[in-house]
């Protein structure tokens, strides 16, 4: 199971950086490995034990690429700077190993995962390193040439994958916003048709308090009993922003509803399967299943690949409530890709509401989609 359980409410800026991992060891090791085969391997390197030394003193700079990208560029391309003016001072050949080619990369994380400021300073550090670096083995054309190609491949390349995080991230914020505000909505409805009830009750117990002074009490209950679920519901939009638009005063389509999305004369035919516990639902929770339901659904007939059947499960589990939506579609073999944004929405929907969403291949094959939600709510 692919399970969409991140939370979309701290979503990192496309400067963020995820923690050290294992790949990045790895990275080390392997230029660690390289810098000291390259050492024993080229005897003519002048001043070879002091290259080598500086060589694996700018190793552990790429462990902190993305979390401190300016410094580790900073001591990277330092390193390179003072093998440069090494060789100008002591009119040495080439000091370079090939291994130190760990720059670029240093130079590509500056551009990917550095601020404005950074990047700025950070490149304008590597500039005067490379000038000073061609200067030192008396470049000719065609070599400053290359070099300045290369090091403006790696600068692109950042700066389209910096944007490509970046258009990410918006569009995820923009699933986040759409979830909150159709949510918000539904909330809305079912606040304001419990007031309504309220009042209706008010204006009814006037009337029953002249007349029968012993029922008086039955319809204040009544009242309290509503005005605490509206209470309970209401705590559910805490946070949760809502534009400014006309909407209807009714009741959201739940739980109930299912039912009128089986079908047994088309391909694939829908079951629908409910809990009897599972319609006493607070109507957060109870429109929230509806949509997932129905999106679920929608996408089963969509994307599912010779499907025949399509089941939806609602089953009342303790103080929660479970929702499954599987087919019999194939899937295909290899990794389970990527969630789209539909999915990322539906999983939005059930984190606002306490809950959370899973999707992927079924043990026995086709897609499974199940989500778990509080049966209050936030209440």
């Amino acid at each position: 199971m692919v399970t969409v359980r991140r939370s979309l409410w701290h979503e990192p800026r496309p400067g963020d950086a995820p923690p050290i991992g294992r790949l990045d060891w790895l990275l080390v090791g392997v230029f660690a490995a390289a810098t000291l085969v390259e050492g024993v391997v080229a005897t003519d390197l002048a001043w070879r034990p002091l290259v080598v030394v500086l060589a694996l003193a700018l190793m552990p700079a790429l462990l902190w690429r993305r979390s401190r990208p300016l410094t580790a560029a900073l001591v990277g391309w330092g390193v390179a700077g003072m093998l440069s003016v090494l060789q100008l001072t002591a009119h040495a050949g080439d000091l370079g190993l090939y291994s130190m080619m760990a720059d670029l990369i240093l130079l590509y994380s500056l551009v990917r995962w550095g601020s404005g400021r950074e990047i700025v300073s950070g490149t304008a550090f590597v500039a005067v390193v490379v000038a000073l670096g061609m200067y030192a083995s008396s470049a000719g054309w065609a070599d400053v040439f290359g070099g300045s190609v290369l090091l403006l491949l790696f600068v692109a390349l950042a700066a389209v994958f910096r944007y490509r995080a970046d258009l990410w991230h918006r569009q995820q914020r923009e699933i986040r916003n759409q979830e909150r505000m159709a949510l918000a909505r539904e909330l809305h409805d079912t606040v304001a048709h419990h007031v309504s009830a309220i009042a209706v009750q008010a204006q009814a117990g006037g009337v029953v308090a002249a007349i029968q002074p012993e029922k008086a009490a039955e319809v204040l209950a009544a009242i309290e009993s509503e005005a605490s679920r509206t209470l309970a519901e209401m705590r559910s939009m805490v946070r949760v922003l809502r534009a400014e638009e006309a909407v209807a005063y009714s009741p959201q389509l739940g739980v109930a509803d299912l039912p009128a999305l089986a079908r047994a004369d088309a391909t694939p035919t829908v079951e629908v399967s409910l809990d009897g516990s599972s319609t006493r639902l607070a109507r957060p929770v109870d429109a929230a299943l509806y949509r997932l339901a129905q999106e679920s659904l929608t996408n089963a007939v969509r994307h599912a690949r010779s499907a025949t059947r399509v089941g939806i499960d609602v089953r009342r589990d303790g103080d929660a409530v479970r929702l499954r939506v599987s087919d019999d579609g194939q899937t295909e073999p290899g990794p389970v890709p990527e969630p789209g944004f539909g999915l990322l929405g539906m999983a939005e929907r059930a984190q606002l509401l306490g809950g959370s969403l899973s999707a992927g291949p079924g043990p026995g094959g086709g897609w499974v989609v199940e989500a778990v939600l509080p049966v209050d709510g936030l209440a």
